[in-house]
């Protein structure tokens, strides 16, 4: 490996809307790659990070002092008045401990364990036909759009396929998986998708973190609420699961703030991360039409889209690590105490590990090999609820629709963010298909 480091920054803004060209530099010249403005090693080639996923006595996944710093920061840049507010919502709410995300072995175990019987098969299998109605309800609103106002032919529609699909079909089904009542539907779609922004680590106007902060303390309320409830009267959603279930270890159930850090998380892996999937399948299959026909009705080949989906574009570009003691990874020393960050992203591009992999391959062997769901222990636990949705929503749009593709004068663009990707908006074109 060179000791020249490459002239790349992950935070230039272009860098952050297109990071690909920069991983690519990364992978090949500097896989291990301090990055000073983030003072963290940037790993980017896939070997690597299976290695650091795989030892987990090295690379310590309690990052929430990361999370916590990055947050300061964000805060630090509001007006002292705005901070003041800040503070005294925050003195209200109820303090999160790590659960999942943020624990190593055995702690985490405890608590996903706890949580694993709602991921089970059998488990999804019988949330499938909740999810085909939400879909199909959504796929009814795409055939009322308005008619293109381009020069297609006169039975084009156009939307934004964001607000109209890719955003409100996840919402809806982890809001009827959670049990949100329907009174409280419209702030919980709000308030969790504010929630899921959190991570994007984005700089935001004083008003907006008012908002998002009053909306924090406000869903609080409402999760505690719910739990309460459920643990009176029991009902058939995850909440009454989660609010009923006991850590065997300590015989208890979870305190409030252990129930919110895990739902949380639920509402980022629920529906941030599936919206995004949604969007960039999406944009694929209008760059790349002939797709559409060759996957169409075929689902074996639409599980292999979706991972591919999956893989070009993944959701969660990447999370940190944190070094426990000297090693080194690449040939680069690592001291303890040291911050990695695993770029999830990076290693789903890498030629090493994958063949042409800047293009979509239906043929692709080992598709389900990419890493937006992570790897080891903290394998995202929702992705066989996030794979159910998206192979039963590409496949009834497929059936419903045809000739997708990008309205025109669209040029659509990434959120710049450095942990979760994500198409703010989607304008496309399609048309009903014709038997």
């Amino acid at each position: 490996m060179s000791e020249a480091q490459p002239e790349v920054s992950l935070f230039d803004h272009d860098t952050l809307v297109d990071p690909y060209a920069a991983y690519k530099t990364l992978r090949d010249q500097a896989p291990v790659h301090f990055e000073p403005n983030f003072g963290a090693y940037i790993v980017t080639r896939y070997d690597l990070i299976r290695e650091a996923i795989r030892d987990t006595a090295t690379y310590s996944s309690e990052f929430g002092d990361f999370l916590d710093g990055a947050r300061k920061i964000l805060f630090q840049q509001a007006p002292p008045d705005v901070q003041q507010k800040l503070i005294e919502l925050n003195e209200q709410m109820i303090p999160l401990p790590p659960t999942m995300l943020t624990l190593d072995e055995p702690a985490h175990t405890k608590y996903r364990s706890l949580v694993a019987k709602l991921f089970t098969g059998s488990e999804v299998r019988k949330s499938e036909p909740t999810v085909r109605e939400v879909v199909v309800r959504n796929i009814e609103g795409l055939a009322a759009a308005r008619e293109s106002d381009g020069e297609l032919a006169a039975d084009f529609m156009s939307t934004d396929f964001m607000s109209a699909f890719a955003f409100p079909v996840p919402l809806r089904i982890i809001a009827d998986r959670l049990g949100i009542p329907a009174a409280e539907r419209a702030f919980f779609d709000e308030a969790a998708t504010a929630a899921a922004g959190g991570l994007r680590l984005s700089p935001l106007t004083p008003e907006q973190m008012l908002h998002r902060a009053q909306l924090a303390f406000d869903l609080q309320n409402l999760l505690v609420s719910l739990v309460e409830a459920r643990r009176r009267e029991p009902a058939e959603d995850m909440i009454t699961i989660l609010a009923n279930s006991r850590l065997q270890d300590e015989d208890r159930l979870l305190t409030h703030g252990e129930a919110l850090s895990v739902l949380n998380q639920f509402l980022v892996a629920g529906h941030e991360t599936t919206s995004s999937a949604f969007g960039w399948g999406m944009l694929l299959l209008c760059r790349n039409p002939s797709l559409q026909e060759e996957i169409r009705g075929d689902a074996g080949r639409i599980r292999t889209f979706v991972e591919e989906a999956l893989r070009m574009e993944a959701p969660v570009q990447g999370l940190p690590r944190l070094v426990k003691r000297d090693t080194e990874l690449g040939g680069v020393p690592l001291a303890a105490g040291s911050l990695i960050m695993l770029r999830f992203g990076a290693a789903n591009r890498d030629e090493r590990q994958f063949e042409d992999p800047d293009q979509v391959r239906i043929d692709r062997k080992k598709a389900g090999m990419q890493l937006a769901f992570g790897s080891g222990v903290h394998h995202c636990i929702g992705a066989p609820l996030a794979r159910q949705e998206l192979n039963l929503g590409f496949a009834a749009l497929l059936d419903r629709f045809e000739d997708f593709r990008l309205a025109d004068g669209a040029d659509p663009e990434a959120e710049p963010s450095f942990i979760l990707r994500n198409l703010p908006t989607l304008p496309i074109c399609y048309r009903p298909r014709r038997d």
